[in-house]
């Protein structure tokens, strides 16, 4: 079965950095795309960044220049690198494979297969 857990979150003051993992299994990453979303309490779920077979395939504006995902095949990890981080990126974070967003919600677990999230907490 398709399977993926988050780790990696964690509370850092504005400016730090953390680096997600997302530990993947059941997934063909080279006919897959692997996707970070994140969602606030009272803001819309968002997807933060994309990777498929080619590299990086998206970063949300707010996050680019700042937030690299990356993906480790041996390891079944698919990682996001946050650097810079700022008071708005105060959320949990979701990876999720064959997924999209329903009702602005994640998870949105009718859609995809994705992770049980990990908090990510910026303070200023």
């Amino acid at each position: 079965a398709v399977q993926l857990m988050e780790s990696g979150g964690g509370s850092v003051q504005a400016g730090g950095s953390l680096r997600l993992s997302c530990k993947y299994y059941g997934i063909i990453f080279d006919e897959s795309e692997m996707d970070w979303f994140r969602q606030a309490p009272g803001k819309m779920c968002e997807r933060v960044a994309g990777i498929d077979r080619d590299g990086p395939s998206y970063y949300e504006d707010s996050v680019k220049g700042r937030f690299t995902i990356s993906q480790d095949s041996p390891a079944n990890t698919v990682y996001l690198l946050m650097n810079d981080l700022k008071p708005e990126d105060t959320a949990t974070y979701y990876c999720a494979t064959a997924a999209g967003i329903l009702d602005g919600k994640c998870p949105s677990l009718d859609f995809g297969h994705w992770g049980r999230g990990t908090q990510v907490t910026v303070s200023s």
